[in-house]
C-alpha cells in the first residue's frame, strides 16, 4: 500500500456464515416491468403487513380505479391497501396466499385501461409539508417494511418520545442468496434512493443516514457513493458480504458497535433500519402520489425460462406472472417465497405477488436436493456460527424434550430464524426449522397471555 493511501473500511457483525451466494443469474438483469393483462384476475389480500386485517371498502360488481383504497383499518398497526389495476371487484372472499395463510381478499377483474384514481397526485417538492402532513401521506399510501417484515411504516417513523433516533440505515445487504432486487433498484434508482432518504431524515430531524451495502456490489456503491458525495448527513458503508448481514440487528452492530439488547429492536438503541425499497416507496408516496402498487420481484432457479428482476403489480397471481416472464423451462421440484435460507415453500402458484414478496426461486430436482438428516456429531459449528450467539444444540435437545419453558430460559426467543445452523451442520440437522416452529408456538402462548 502507499504512502497516505488509507485502506478502506468494511463493516461486518460477529459469527455468520457464506453461503454459495448463486445471483449470477439475475444481478445483471435490469428491471423489467410487467404489467397483467385484460381480463386477468388481480387478487388483493386484506393482510400483507404485520398488525390488524384491513376490512374491504368496496362491493361485489363495483368499479374501481388504481390507486383506489380498497381495504383499511382503524388499527394503528396496520397498512391500507390499494388497487394496482382498474376493473370491477367480482368478489370479497378468504384466498390462498403466497406465505401459505388464508386471508380474505378483494378479487378483481382488471380491464386492461389503468385509468388512475383522484387521489394520484403528483408534486415537485415536499417542502411545504409538515411532518405530520408526510406521516399521513406515508399512512395513506399503505407503505410497509419491503424487506420481509411488512410493519407499518408510519408507525416505525414514529418512535416514542423516550426513544432518540440519531441514525437511520437503509439496508442495501441482501445477503439472502438468489436474491438481486434492491441491488438492481441501487443501481437503477440511486437518485430516488436519496431523496427518500432526505426524507426520512426531516422527519425524524436529528439523525444521520447511512445506506449500507455489501461489498459485492461495487455498481450500486459507485451509484449512491457519487450521487450522495456532497450530501453532509449522507453517506455510504461497505459492509462485508456475510450472511445474515441484512438482519436488522447484525446490520446495527455491524454499522455502529450497539448491541440490540435481548428482546430490543434497533430503536432501543438510537437507530431505526429500512430496506432499500422502502424508501423508493416513500419517494413515490411524497413526489409521485402514488400508494404502493408494485413490487419488484426476483424470479430465478434453474426451473424458470428466464430468470430476472420483474417489476410486478401487487395482486398480480404468481402463475400469470410467470407466464408473463415466458414460463418455465422444466417442471420445479420446489419453489420457494423468499430466499433459500429464511424463505418459505409453497405448493400451489394460484397465489398473489403482495408488498413483503421479495422473490421467488423455481428449483430443480437437483436444486431442492437435500441430503438426509444424520446424527448431531457435537462439532459444534452451529455454536461457532450462530449471528445471534445461541446454542442450537441445546435449543433442539429443548424441541425433543417438548421443554417450551428451557427453550425460553436458553434464549430461543432471540433466534432470528436465519437458518445458518442448519446451511453448517455436516449432519444436515434440521435445526432451524425445529427451532422456528417452537419459537413461534412459544410467542403465541406469550401473546395470548398478554
Amino acid at each position: 500500500m502507499s504512502a497516505g493511501r488509507k485502506k478502506a473500511i468494511v463493516f461486518t457483525f460477529k459469527r455468520g456464515i457464506y453461503p454459495n451466494e448463486q445471483k449470477q443469474f439475475t444481478e445483471n438483469a435490469p428491471i423489467n416491468t410487467l404489467l397483467p393483462p385484460a381480463g386477468c384476475k388481480m387478487v388483493y389480500p386484506l393482510l400483507m403487513h404485520m398488525g390488524a386485517v384491513c376490512n374491504p371498502l368496496v362491493e361485489k360488481e363495483q368499479k374501481v380505479l388504481l390507486g383506489e383504497k380498497i381495504g383499511d383499518s382503524d388499527s394503528l398497526i396496520s397498512a391500507p391497501v390499494h388497487s394496482s389495476v382498474s376493473g370491477v371487484v367480482k368478489d370479497i372472499r378468504p384466498h390462498l396466499t403466497i406465505m401459505g395463510t388464508i386471508v380474505n381478499s378483494v378479487i378483481i377483474e382488471n380491464d386492461g385501461e389503468f385509468k388512475e384514481h383522484e387521489c394520484i397526485k403528483p408534486r415537485d417538492d415536499s417542502d411545504d409539508l409538515s411532518r405530520e402532513e408526510i406521516l399521513k401521506i406515508i399512512h395513506e399510501a399503505g407503505i410497509v417494511g419491503l424487506g420481509g417484515a411488512g410493519f407499518p411504516t408510519h408507525v416505525k417513523l414514529s418512535p416514542p418520545p423516550d426513544k432518540k433516533i440519531d441514525t437511520v440505515i437503509v439496508n442495501g445487504c441482501e445477503c439472502e442468496p438468489y436474491l438481486t432486487t434492491d441491488n438492481r433498484i441501487m443501481i437503477e434508482e440511486s437518485k430516488r434512493i436519496i431523496k427518500g432518504l432526505r426524507i426520512i431524515l426531516r422527519i425524524i430531524g436529528t439523525a444521520r443516514g447511512i445506506i449500507a451495502i455489501e461489498d459485492n456490489k461495487p455498481e450500486a456503491i459507485e451509484h449512491l457513493k457519487e450521487f450522495c458525495a456532497n450530501i453532509q448527513d449522507i453517506k455510504v458503508a461497505v459492509v462485508r458480504t456475510k450472511y445474515p448481514q441484512g438482519c436488522e440487528k447484525q446490520l446495527v452492530n455491524a454499522i455502529t458497535a450497539r448491541e440490540v439488547p435481548s428482546g430490543g429492536i434497533p430503536i432501543d438503541v438510537g437507530c431505526l433500519v429500512h430496506n432499500v425499497d422502502t424508501v423508493i416507496a416513500i419517494h413515490r408516496a411524497i413526489f409521485r402520489g402514488r400508494p404502493l402498487m408494485r413490487k419488484v420481484v426476483t424470479l430465478t432457479g434453474g426451473a424458470i425460462r428466464n430468470p430476472g428482476n420483474y417489476k410486478a403489480r401487487i395482486g398480480t397471481l404468481l402463475s400469470d406472472l410467470v407466464e408473463m416472464a415466458g414460463g418455465f423451462k422444466y417442471n420445479p421440484a420446489k419453489i420457494v417465497v423468499g430466499g433459500p435460507m429464511m424463505g418459505t415453500a409453497i405448493f400451489d402458484t394460484d397465489v398473489p405477488i403482495v408488498k413483503t414478496t421479495e422473490g421467488v426461486i423455481f428449483l430443480t430436482e437437483d436444486e431442492a436436493y437435500i441430503p438426509p438428516e444424520r446424527n448431531c456429531i457435537r462439532c459444534g459449528k452451529c455454536v461457532e456460527r450462530c449471528p445471534s450467539g445461541l446454542i442450537p444444540t441445546e435449543l433442539n435437545a429443548d424441541i425433543l424434550k417438548e421443554d417450551g419453558e428451557a427453550f425460553i430460559k436458553h434464549n430461543g426467543l432471540d433466534c432470528i430464524e436465519c437458518g445458518s445452523c442448519s446451511y453448517i451442520c455436516p449432519a444436515k440437522r434440521r435445526l432451524s426449522q425445529a427451532i422456528r416452529t417452537i419459537r413461534r408456538v412459544e410467542l403465541a402462548k406469550l401473546k395470548n397471555k398478554g
